[in-house]
């Protein structure tokens, strides 16, 4: 006997307006919690690495298209918004600071019309070859076009121009935050509209069929190309504030390693679901502005968390928290926390033996000159000393070695969960 489902718009979501109310909530306090000069600069370049990563992820999660060269239009829309914050400043433009991220939304949009329809016309490798190629095209251009791109030195600008608005100025970087998380708080809320609107469920379909979309009579190139266009627009806002929150741009933010983060973080964040740029977001400005500060290292461990996620967990971060928010609503996560302790105990066994080597090894490359000793979690490395080296070998070895063995142990209780899981599924729908 056939079931019929019945699908009810509900304009009042309670869930929902707490999850947007609870987002725009930390946004306000955030800063009030946080208030060192480091944290607000943590905070904002947070806020437009959200709005990028959505955005990258408009492409690669909703769209499927796999991009090498979104750097282009957050970059371009970077120089177009410091040049427009230049002309406000010699008063040829009569446009407010704060409206400034709009204009490179328009330029972003505006390259990504210009370039999109070549870029869309094939999709999978074609497409992400395609976008390799205009980035580094953009980015050549950029050292040939020294007027606009303004040589190896960038465009510089200053944000604090024409009157205050309300006492407004934007030279406090508290000031330029909250603009940021204005923009973070609407751009993220459209961005997430778009995903339940029609169009947004059209540009899945083209994702995950493309030729079954051909067939009910949708041209494919058309919806990827009005996607990519509108990722180039809150790309292009993206870029817009990370000009206004810095004052200058250089060429290297059209470069293909901005390209290649922005990539790197949405993946890790998980592109599956909508929250999981988020946290690769904010994976970023931690690796980038933390991680870069406490180690030499920190692209190479960057590279190896990469690797670890893309072998062991593909959907990202936040796969594995909807994975275990699964598990636990069906009443099994108890069952896993003794093997979760396993894992981080020998995981931070196997890190600190791994890492203890890789500085000790950066130590005699680049910096031998300063001595034989190295700091390290609180106590002192020699790297002269061979009963160093054999610890931290063992520490890894024996680290590896329990982390497989308390892993296969954890894999084998994980699927049997999910067999679980399943059959109670079906027990529920044939009930």
């Amino acid at each position: 006997m056939s079931k019929t489902q019945y699908f009810q718009f509900q304009p009042f979501n309670v869930g929902r307006l707490l999850v947007w109310g609870g987002f725009a909530l930390l946004l306000i306090v955030a800063p009030l919690i946080f208030k060192s000069s480091l944290a607000l600069t943590v905070l904002s370049q947070i806020g437009y690495m959200i709005i990028i990563c959505l955005s990258y992820n408009l492409l690669l999660g909703q769209g499927g298209m796999l991009s090498f060269g979104h750097a282009v239009y957050t970059g371009l829309g970077a120089f177009f918004t410091i040049h427009a914050l230049n002309m406000v400043g010699g008063g040829k433009l009569p446009i407010p600071v704060s409206l400034l991220p709009i204009v490179g939304g328009l330029a972003g949009a505006g390259i990504a019309a210009l370039l999109g329809w070549v870029t869309t016309k094939k999709s999978a490798n074609t497409f992400a070859m395609i976008t390799l190629g205009v980035g580094e095209l953009v980015f050549a251009m950029s050292l040939m076009f020294a007027g606009f791109f303004g040589g190896e030195g960038g465009i510089s600008g200053n944000r604090v121009v024409g009157q205050p608005v309300l006492g407004i100025t934007y030279g406090p970087a508290i000031q330029m935050y909250y603009l940021i998380a204005v923009y973070c708080f609407i751009c993220t809320a459209l961005m997430f509209m778009l995903t339940r609107t029609p169009f947004g469920r059209m540009l899945n379909a083209v994702r995950d069929n493309p030729e079954r979309v051909e067939f009910v009579g949708y041209n494919t190139q058309v919806v990827r190309y009005v996607a990519f266009i509108i990722a180039g627009f809150f790309a292009g806002i993206g870029g817009g504030l990370t000009a206004l929150n810095f004052e200058i741009v250089t060429a290297e933010a059209v470069h293909a390693t901005r390209s290649g983060g922005y990539l790197l973080f949405t993946f890790l964040g998980g592109a599956a679901f909508f929250f999981g740029p988020i946290i690769g977001a904010v994976l970023a400005v931690f690796a980038f502005v933390l991680l870069s500060e406490v180690t030499k290292a920190w692209l190479l461990y960057l590279g190896i968390v990469f690797l670890v996620m893309v072998m062991f967990a593909p959907g990202g971060v936040s796969s594995i928290i909807m994975m275990n928010l699964r598990v636990a609503k069906f009443g099994k996560w108890r069952r896993l926390a003794l093997s979760y302790v396993g894992l981080f105990l020998t995981t931070l066994l196997w890190l600190a033996g791994g890492a203890a080597i890789v500085e000790m090894v950066y130590h005699l490359q680049l910096e031998a000159g300063m001595g034989d000793t190295i700091k390290f979690m609180g106590r002192v490395l020699n790297v002269r000393d061979a009963n160093t080296w054999i610890v931290a070998a063992a520490l890894f070895l024996v680290g590896g070695v329990l982390f497989e063995l308390v892993r296969r142990r954890f894999k084998a209780k994980w699927d049997g969960i999910q067999e679980e899981i399943e059959k109670e599924i079906h027990r529920r729908g044939a009930a």
